[in-house]
């Protein structure tokens, strides 16, 4: 070779690893496949924390339900031949300003009595010529000084008279709560599995498609920690990304419900929505519980897919 002809350029080499400064990738994040992981992971992200905010939004509910509830007590009196309602009405409503932990006693009037059947009957009918029960009602200031058992046998001297204090209403209340958080917490484990599934079965095609890299690792000395460390920092990546764009769509969904069901206060679809779940608002301990599911997500993708390929190394082997 004459000594003016240029020395031939060294062929180019190829690095394994994931970091675009060590080479040239082996799971390249701008794939096709890895793109498609991501939004995979966003909406098993996005569903996972709309169920876990739901959850809180019933749990809140609840409380505020069961608060409300047990914060009032109700006397109703059935009108009876020979009676003087009114007078039956007063008497009531001396024994219960007499009981401890008792305040804020009112007389509903008939008016009054009849508007409560009104959302079952309708508006319009003459209810005059009905025995309609009337009503007692006062707010309990302290439940454990209220002594339900004597109020019940005061009110025994009067005929017709029955107290309610809401306890089979706070246990079925309580039931139905504790099913709609049951249930929220299956859909939120479930959307988790199907995540985790959907990773093993990426992670598999993605050493499937580097079959002869792989080999070629273990041919140079390269141990299954390696490999997996690297499978482990590529799906890690795509689950942060992933869980974050998921768990931010659902903060702005709820912040976007929040602000609507605010706009409907006053109306009949807004007052139903508040006696539901209140504001609708969901609080600070619901937008935590996304922000740790979208963690969640991201370990849940590192841990499955450093599993599944140490899984599939061993059986290489």
């Amino acid at each position: 070779m004459s000594m003016t002809e240029p020395a031939p350029a060294p062929a180019p080499t190829r690095r394994f690893g994931l970091g675009a400064a060590r080479g040239t990738a082996l799971l390249p994040e701008s794939s096709l496949a890895g793109r498609a992981l991501v939004i995979v992971i966003a909406i098993m992200a996005f569903l996972a924390s709309l169920a876990a905010g739901a959850v809180e939004l019933v749990a809140e509910a609840s409380n505020d339900w069961t608060a409300s509830v047990s914060r009032e007590m109700t006397i109703q009196i059935r009108p009876r031949a020979g009676r003087d309602i009114e007078a039956d009405l007063r008497r009531a409503s001396d024994i219960a300003r007499r009981a401890p932990g008792i305040t804020d006693v009112r007389i509903y009037t008939r008016k009054e009595a009849e508007s409560l059947l009104e959302p079952w009957l309708g508006t319009g009918l003459q209810l005059g010529d009905l025995p309609v029960p009337r009503l007692v009602v006062f707010k309990v200031s302290d439940p454990a000084a209220v002594d339900v058992a004597k109020i019940r046998t005061e009110l025994g001297a009067i005929p017709a008279a029955s107290l309610d204090d809401h306890r089979v209403w706070l246990a079925r209340l309580a039931a139905m709560a504790n099913t709609l958080v049951l249930i929220g917490l299956v859909v939120l484990v479930l959307v988790l599995t199907a995540m985790a599934l959907a990773i093993a079965f990426a992670t598999r095609g993605a050493m499937a498609g580097n079959r002869e890299i792989i080999d070629v690792l273990h041919l140079v000395g390269a141990e299954d920690r390696f490999i997996a460390r690297e499978f482990q920092r590529h799906f890690l990546r795509l689950g942060l990304r992933g869980g974050a764009i998921g768990g931010g769509l659902a903060i702005a969904a709820f912040l976007i419900a929040g602000l609507l069901a605010a706009r409907l206060i006053a109306t009949p679809g807004g007052d139903q929505i508040e006696a539901l779940f209140g504001a609708f608002a969901l609080r600070w301990p619901g937008y935590l519980a996304i922000i740790a599911i979208a963690g969640l997500v991201a370990l849940i993708t590192a841990v499955v897919s450093r599993t599944t390929v140490f899984r599939n190394l061993r059986g290489l082997d």
